[in-house]
């Protein structure tokens, strides 16, 4: 399989071998924080206040293959389409079944989801972040202990604007040393910025680094996102019994973070799927993150749009938007459900017709509103 192993090998490849030729659920996490609308930090959108339409955008797209809470699809200040593109791409080769839940929106995605009572998050630098936070744990406890039955095994994804910001907030509360390792949806990742934004919000807690070491509830109230409370709950129900892969970036370490100080047997029956665009960023450090509390696997889809016919997906190999919307797990679960058919060229082609297709959508879209 075009699969690469960015830590642990033999845990990798065991869980590889655990998935192989089996057939996965994949949950969409959706939520948004006002995090995200902070300039210079993300490129999840046409401006800042679009970022409240990504996540549930995403979900449309998953689901119905486009978009009905934006005209055409979600895209970066550049013109780069969102990677739910990739992921829409891999789920529909490998016919896998998709469910969204809404870990916390400002706008609600016009297809059915599960909602876990989460809300939008606020700005971390006011230094009270999440509301409800062990409620929404506690409830996707539930959904992932039952969805876990469905199926032979989950990817779990996620869409938030702004999350590596989010992430380094609460990998830092959990005394987690991440300055300088988080990724980003730029090219030029914006540490100085990222590392002002909690700083500001550790100090709003009256708190600092290390402060919430054990309590990762606090530290998703105070400097989190929605995202991160549901997934971390539907991760510990789920692996009570089946494999997860938790499909996403350096936003899922921070995840992980919060498992490990909340219930670390879990650990054992998952790991990290991501794209190569990740692990082999020289502006981020995923495996240095996650090794300094745990040895969960960390696997990439090896994605390569260099030989693409479209300029919008070349620029994936600049490093612009790199993951996300479970792009990399999604891709990952394709590949091993095929048994390797499903490899990365064919994958390209997949998303070469689809990625036509979204932008003769907006296209026809942007005319139709002149």
């Amino acid at each position: 399989m075009d699969v690469l192993v960015a830590n642990n090998p033999l845990k990798a490849q065991s869980f590889l071998q655990e998935i192989k030729g089996k057939t996965p659920l994949f949950i969409a996490t959706i939520a948004t924080t006002e995090t995200g609308k902070i300039l210079g930090l993300s490129a999840a959108g046409a401006n800042p206040d679009f970022t409240d339409f990504t996540p549930p955008a995403d979900a449309e797209l998953l689901l119905l293959g486009k978009c009905r809470s934006i005209q055409g699809v979600p895209i970066t200040p550049d013109g780069i389409p969102t990677p739910a593109l990739i992921t829409t791409s891999a789920l529909h080769l490998a016919d896998i079944p998709v469910l969204v839940v809404n870990g916390g929106v400002k706008v609600r995605p016009q297809v059915p989801y599960i909602d876990v009572n989460g809300s939008p998050g606020r700005d971390i630098r006011s230094g009270d972040s999440v509301d409800n936070v062990e409620e929404v744990i506690e409830r996707s406890t539930v959904v992932g202990e039952h969805l876990a039955k469905t199926s032979d095994y989950l990817v779990i994804g996620e869409s938030v604007p702004g999350g590596t910001t989010t992430a380094l907030g609460v990998l830092s509360a959990l005394n987690v040393v991440a300055q300088g390792k988080v990724s980003s949806t730029l090219p030029a990742n914006p540490h100085d910025l990222k590392a002002e934004v909690v700083a500001a919000g550790l100090s709003a807690a009256a708190q600092k680094f290390g402060s919430f070491r054990g309590d990762p509830i606090k530290a998703i109230s105070a400097v989190g996102d929605p995202m991160m409370a549901a997934v971390a709950g539907l991760v510990i129900g789920a692996s009570h019994h089946t494999p997860v892969l938790m499909a996403g970036g350096t936003q899922m370490s921070a995840v992980l973070a919060v498992i490990n100080a909340l219930e670390p047997k879990a650990l054992g029956n998952l790991a990290i799927g991501t794209t190569r665009w990740v692990t082999q960023d020289q502006t981020s450090d995923i495996c240095g993150i996650v090794t300094q509390f745990c040895d969960v696997p960390i696997i990439a889809a090896d994605l390569d749009f260099g030989a693409s016919k479209y300029p919008g997906l070349q620029i994936y190999e600049t490093g612009l938007v790199k993951e996300g919307v479970g792009a990399g797990g999604a891709s990952i679960a394709a590949m091993a459900q095929s048994s390797g058919a499903v490899d990365k060229h064919i994958l390209l082609k997949e998303i070469e017709r689809n990625y036509a297709s979204l932008m003769m959508q907006t296209k026809n879209s942007t005319n139709s509103s002149k």
